[in-house]
């Protein structure tokens, strides 16, 4: 699929309820820590990390935190017992954040003010990650997000935990709004808002289909990430790399673009 679609989703909407949001990515969160869909790309991330020399994570456009724990706890086995990560979103969730910090020990840890991903403030440092997040971002601003993180030096990965297939479509329709009724009584922390608006009035999968759907249609493809990267990067200071890596687990893939900053 090599098109992209700029539709609009559901929790973008500034007026969106945040109890639906939070709803949402609550099941986003559980959903991608089950399925550790991000574990391929740890080691592509330590090397760039190391590479960098900024051995601390800053993720952007955190959400709920889906799959960082595991990404997080991946990275320290692998050699990097001292890496940490800082969540960040414009629409910061503390109360699942503050789950994640308790868990880890404080390995997580969280910016409980709004960040701009277009803009970061200089006082929030480290090597910038963004997990299913970035096909929310229009040519732009996603061009901008590279920028500031051009601008500031500061190594940056993007991931996103499809390979922008039309089956990955299906899997929205048909087969992830079971799994979200079945193991929505399972999601932590418990809140019987969500359980209310799964199964009383399902206002979270509805929307939760809409904006699987269209986050597959949303997504950039490699040669896409490429372009917005030298856009963003005209003089070259940084090393950029675009692809997809397949988790034997699910056979699914993870998109990925990222960018390092040269040595002079």
């Amino acid at each position: 699929m090599k098109f992209r679609l700029q539709l609009f989703e559901f929790e973008d909407l500034p007026w969106f309820p945040k109890v639906i949001r939070a709803g949402m990515m609550d099941y986003l969160r559980f959903t991608i820590s089950v399925l550790r869909i991000y574990q391929p790309i740890v080691p592509l991330l330590r090397a760039a990390v190391l590479q960098a020399g900024q051995p601390n994570l800053l993720e952007l456009c955190a959400g709920a935190g889906g799959g960082t724990e595991g990404v997080w706890r991946s990275l320290r086995a692998s050699g990097l017992p001292l890496v940490s990560v800082t969540l960040s979103d414009l629409y910061p969730q503390p109360a699942a954040w503050q789950l994640l910090a308790e868990r880890t020990g404080g390995g997580l840890r969280y910016e409980a003010a709004p960040v701009d991903a277009t803009a970061v403030p200089a006082a929030l440092t480290g090597f910038r990650t963004v997990f299913s997040a970035f096909h929310h971002f229009p040519p732009a601003a996603a061009e901008a997000m590279l920028a500031d993180a051009v601008r500031q030096q500061a190594g940056i990965g993007i991931f996103e935990g499809a390979g922008k297939h039309w089956y990955e479509l299906l899997l929205a329709w048909l087969v992830l709004p079971v799994v979200q009724l079945l193991t929505t009584p399972f999601i932590r922390p418990f809140r019987l808002s969500r359980l209310f608006f799964t199964y009383v009035v399902p206002l979270i999968p509805l929307c939760t289909i809409w904006d699987g759907t269209v986050s597959v249609l949303r997504m950039y493809p490699p040669e896409q990430l490429l372009a917005l990267a030298r856009r963003a990067d005209p003089l070259g200071r940084f090393e950029w790399q675009a692809g997809k890596v397949r988790n034997p687990l699910t056979r699914s893939e993870v998109t990925y673009l990222v960018g390092v900053p040269k040595r002079n």
